[in-house]
């Protein structure tokens, strides 16, 4: 069987105030035209479908026809939930889900037979694939209990609990004749952040080791780290990436879907096809001089500035580089936290003196500055 998969989609991103929403239709039609040119058996879309638990009409829009279309290539398509997306909202869409024959879980339900999905593709290859959403913390403890699982104790750690999770998950993996796969949203320790995630989700207890996944899977689909990479394991396991870079700190990410082959008797052979559809972003340095001479490159840019920082800076940049989403002055000319002459002592001295001290203290001497804060001072007083 042939299997396309791809994750964290974020539709309804909006970078520093700029919407993606264009560059996702380019993206995601992308998606569906390398999906009809390698007809798949089955479309794995491993969560974060939106950016937000709250998505817009449009963003949803996007996402149904996306999935639709997916679809309508002859392939089976299931989705699950990510820690960006509302789990409960994408569950409500599964009667339009099901009418369409795709197959969504929003989150984990108390039947751990809804998690399991069993399929054939044209050629009379059978598949089975365990489909498990993005658990928080309080949620994975639940979930254990729902499956009358032992040891479900509070102290126990996130990952014990989604190991006992996935093992319920996958204990039928035992027939040689049929390809067992496994698609969750989470982190797997050891593998490298793409750099657009949220802390929280990546970090603070919610790594999981790879040993989690049972060694008959044949494949293991996962999301929610935006970089496209392999999972060292003990099966075959791969975050497909986000199809295009999310934030700045993705700017070298390739976006990119994972086609995967495999039977029930081979290993799978895994391979990525490029979706180049995104606007790049880009990151510039420079004094004004120097950006008022740069050819600036195609895309989103971030730029750090040379100067010390004063009043109006960031409109002089904005009128250079127009596409300039993001302005900061460059980290190496910022002082280290009190690294400055001066520190401001609290006692006895007014906030215009305080104030004035910080500025000092940052390198940001400006007299501009100074009265729009005495300005505003007056005002509060």
């Amino acid at each position: 069987m042939k299997i396309l998969h791809t994750s964290d989609w974020h539709v309804g991103k909006v970078l520093k105030g700029q919407s993606r929403a264009e560059e996702h239709k380019q993206v995601l039609a992308q998606v569906i035209e390398i999906a009809r040119a390698e007809r798949p058996d089955l479309v794995i879309v491993a969560g974060d479908l939106y950016d937000t638990a709250a998505p817009t009409p449009e963003a949803t829009r996007l996402v149904t026809r996306a999935l639709t279309a997916l679809r309508r290539t002859g392939a089976d398509v299931v989705a699950i939930g990510g820690n960006h997306d509302n789990g409960q909202a994408l569950d409500a869409l599964r009667p339009w889900a099901e009418a369409a024959g795709i197959t969504l879980r929003g989150g984990v339900r108390d039947n751990p037979a809804e998690h399991v999905i069993d399929g054939v593709t044209a050629d009379g290859e059978r598949w089975q694939l365990a489909a498990l959403p993005f658990l928080s913390q309080r949620y994975a403890v639940r979930a254990v209990e729902m499956y009358d699982l032992t040891a479900a104790e509070a102290n126990q750690t996130y990952a014990d609990h989604l190991g006992r999770v996935l093992a319920r998950l996958t204990e039928g993996f035992t027939e040689p004749d049929r390809v067992h796969l496994v698609t969750a949203h989470l982190t797997v320790v050891g593998a490298s952040t793409g750099g657009g995630e949220r802390d929280a989700h990546t970090i603070l207890g919610y790594a999981v080791p790879a040993t989690v996944f049972p060694g008959t899977a044949h494949y293991v689909a996962l999301g929610h780290l935006h970089r496209s990479q392999r999972v060292i394991g003990p099966c075959p396991a791969r975050y497909s990436g986000s199809p295009l870079a999310v934030d700045f700190g993705e700017q070298e990410n390739v976006g990119s879907v994972t086609v995967v082959e495999v039977t029930a008797r081979t290993a799978a052979q895994i391979r990525e096809v490029p979706v180049p559809g995104a606007t790049p972003l880009r990151t510039v340095r420079g004094t004004l001089a120097q950006l008022a001479e740069l050819e600036a490159p195609e895309g989103w840019l971030r730029v750090y500035v040379r100067e010390q920082p004063r009043a109006g800076l960031r409109e002089e940049v904005q009128e250079l580089l127009p596409r300039a989403l993001e302005i900061r002055i460059d980290p190496e000319l910022v002082p280290a936290p009190g690294s400055g002459t001066r520190t401001a002592q609290r006692a006895g001295r007014s906030p215009r003196e305080l104030f004035a001290d910080y500025l000092g203290s940052r390198g940001h001497v400006d007299e501009g500055v100074q009265e729009l804060f005495d300005e505003l001072l007056e005002e509060v007083d």
